[in-house]
């Protein structure tokens, strides 16, 4: 298997990481004062540049090293000719910058720290967070009471894990990376990047139609025909050699007329189906019967094969010890109910939910959303930014099933196919070029020109 490309990933740091780079600044922690005046420094240059009209700033300053680095921009905001003031009153500046709490906090606000959260986003002028707004969990992007709504986030030396997981990432705004002179760190977690793409196979000359990646998608029970007919398309289209599906019988007639290139047959067949197949994809469409329950169990005993369980495949999913290796994609409400919590509660926890899955199925997890969370065994997570509201349309998950089985059929370990596959879905949807009205047939669509 090869190695995925230089610049496939960026790191993404917790508390504890920060605190190790810290740490090994040369002099640290006399030489702290030294990294505050450049975070600091950071901080003015970024607010200047991202509002060069404004003229009032308040500065809301912390005890702690968050509050020093403040307290430097306030000082070098009054240098640049700013009426720049360390306060908490922020009703009437232009610009308000949170230098509350740093990467060092966690959990819930006191009462008098909450107010002023609330105090800040309760003013009408834009918000400046440095390293990350106060009330989000560094390490998690949890929030567990009030959290500052930034418009812009100056960060520093790397982006933190909770600016890039929500909830933590809908209060960041837009995120710069400011360096001021640490050196790397090996991190646990880490962000993709659309490099990562080039890891997927292309064709070649001297491939067959199988040889390119052979897909079955399982699924299309009655009234549900279109999910496993967009996974098909959507195989197809990225870059998959043959596709088959495999639906109830009396779906047949409809997907006969709406599908043209996959062969077609029933769920009594699919495991005859599946053996020309380098990947499966079960759960689009497939309804919740006792039949489809069956199958699924039927399937996952008997492939070798990698398996994308997705959708209604997930309905009711106990562990078992299954022979073929397995992504689930489950998006919130589906991972809240095979975890015993509710749709709230893992958009709240999405690290833990998707540790959670991968520690109760032992598969890989990838938890829907657009930080899109890959989770597997012994693993850090990769987390997959998608800033578009285009997916959020009925339809595109049974898209990213299509294109994640179309990359486990190219013979891509599975949690970087799953990586692969969320970003190539995230940028097909960025792409398709209008804001509203986006299908999940238009992210098919543009799906190739992903990797033109």
């Amino acid at each position: 298997m090869p190695e995925a490309p230089a610049g496939s990933f960026e790191p993404l740091y917790t508390a504890a990481e920060m605190r190790a780079a810290e740490e090994r600044y040369p002099g640290y922690p006399d030489t702290v004062p030294e990294l505050m005046e450049r975070a600091g420094a950071a901080v003015a240059r970024y607010a200047l540049d991202a509002f060069p009209e404004a003229r009032r700033y308040a500065v809301v300053c912390g005890s702690g090293s968050n509050g020093g680095d403040g307290r430097v921009a306030a000082r070098l905001l009054r240098e640049a000719g700013r009426d720049a003031v360390e306060t908490n009153a922020v009703e009437q500046a232009d610009v308000v910058v949170d230098a509350l709490f740093g990467t060092g906090f966690h959990g819930e606000p006191r009462p008098e720290a909450a107010a002023l959260i609330e105090r800040i986003n309760g003013a009408p002028a834009p918000v400046v967070a440095i390293d990350l707004p106060s009330g989000v969990d560094a390490s998690t992007g949890e929030i567990a009471g009030d959290a500052v709504r930034a418009a812009l986030t100056v960060t520093f030396h790397g982006t933190k894990l909770g600016l890039a997981v929500a909830p933590g990432a809908f209060h960041a705004g837009e995120v710069v990376v400011a360096d001021i002179g640490l050196e790397p760190v090996e991190t646990e977690h880490r962000l993709v990047t659309r490099e990562l793409l080039e890891l997927v196979p292309r064709k070649r000359p001297q491939d067959t139609k199988y040889s390119a990646g052979s897909v079955l998608v399982v699924g299309g029970a009655p009234g549900l025909t279109g999910a496993v007919c967009l996974a098909a398309e959507a195989a197809f289209r990225a870059d998959a050699g043959y596709v088959a599906v495999a639906v109830a019988p009396a779906s047949l007639p409809v997907v006969e007329t709406k599908l043209l290139e996959p062969v077609k047959t029933t769920w009594a067949e699919a495991a005859t189906a599946a053996e020309r197949a380098g990947a499966v994809a079960l759960g689009p469409g497939l309804g919740r019967t006792d039949e489809a329950r069956a199958l699924v169990r039927r399937l996952l005993a008997e492939l070798e094969q990698p398996v994308v369980l997705d959708a209604d495949a997930l309905h009711e999913l106990e562990p078992e010890r299954w022979r073929p290796p397995v992504v689930m994609t489950p998006h919130a409400g589906e991972l809240g109910r095979l975890l015993g919590e509710s749709s709230a509660w893992v958009g709240a926890h999405r690290l833990e939910a998707a540790g959670r899955a991968v520690g109760r199925f032992g598969c890989v997890c990838l938890l829907k959303g657009s930080d899109t969370i890959v989770a597997a065994p012994g693993e850090g997570v990769l987390v997959c930014r998608a800033p578009t509201a285009a997916l959020a349309t009925a339809g595109t998950g049974d898209v990213l099933t299509g294109v994640l089985a179309a990359y486990l059929a190219k013979g891509l370990e599975p949690r970087l196919a799953a990586a692969a596959a969320a970003t190539a879905t995230a940028e097909a949807a960025r792409l398709v070029g209008f804001p509203t009205g986006v299908t999940a047939g238009d992210v098919v669509a543009a799906l190739p020109s992903v990797r033109a």
